[in-house]
């Protein structure tokens, strides 16, 4: 796993994963946080939305769907071994990366200290013919990687955090969601299994069927890259 080029550094053990809803990290690094996880990081999860619009059920409503998708998501953190969960319950579907959202990841950054941030790709991808890419993902991850650099760094950005009592922090790597440009894979073959019973866990968004094939068929396509059975990919940035 990453360590900073300069052996007077101390070795990474914190890492946060920021995303737009609940489940969206599960389906996304669920096997690099489990292995992060058994080696005893302490990871945590930023999840932006409320995840308040994901159903077609027409007796659902927003209120009891936040209830239901923040339980599955503890539920899922549980399975994985997560440090801590944070939910900044802002509107599902509608999402923008606003100066109020990196002010709020920037909060988290400077609480939790992560040597890596993981986050969504803020730019629309087409190299799909089946999705175009949900906005309020591409919103996260823009207002992640502003949080990141620089806000969470620079003391005289966001006064009110040192107000607070929070210090500044410079994450040393982002890792963004880029199976296009991807420069870092991650061997999950050992915690695969975790990662799919952490999806399974977001039963109001996938069947337990569904969890299964997607993961060992997505996992597996990364892994043939570069001769693992099961991978994740990533942008790596080693940020100065």
């Amino acid at each position: 796993m990453p360590q900073h080029e300069s052996q007077e550094e101390k070795p990474y053990s914190r890492a946060m994963v920021v995303m737009a809803h609940p489940d969206d990290a599960d389906w996304v690094c669920s096997g690099t946080v489990a292995r992060w996880c058994a080696q005893g990081w302490e990871v945590v999860y930023v999840l932006c939305t409320d995840g308040s619009k994901g159903s077609d059920d027409p007796e659902m409503t927003c209120e009891k769907l936040v209830a239901i998708r923040h339980q599955e998501q503890l539920n899922a953190g549980k399975v994985l071994g997560l440090h801590k969960v944070v939910f900044l319950d802002y509107p599902d579907a509608y999402l923008q990366p606003t100066l109020e959202l990196r002010r709020d990841i920037s909060r988290e950054i400077r609480r939790y200290k992560p040597d890596v941030l993981i986050c969504s790709n803020p730019v629309r991808s087409f190299s799909s013919d089946s999705y175009v890419g949900h906005p309020d993902h591409m919103a996260s991850g823009e207002a992640a990687l502003a949080a990141a650099y620089p806000a969470a760094r620079d003391r005289l950005t966001f006064p009110e955090l040192l107000a607070e009592g929070l210090e500044p922090h410079k994450v040393r790597e982002v890792w963004v969601m880029d199976q296009d440009h991807a420069n870092q894979y991650v061997d999950i073959t050992d915690y695969i299994d975790t990662a799919i019973a952490a999806l399974k866990e977001h039963k109001s968004q996938v069947s337990p069927e569904e969890a299964d094939t997607y993961v060992r068929r997505w996992r597996s396509e990364l892994g043939a890259r570069v001769g693992f059975t099961y991978a994740e990919a990533f942008k790596r940035f080693r940020l100065g």
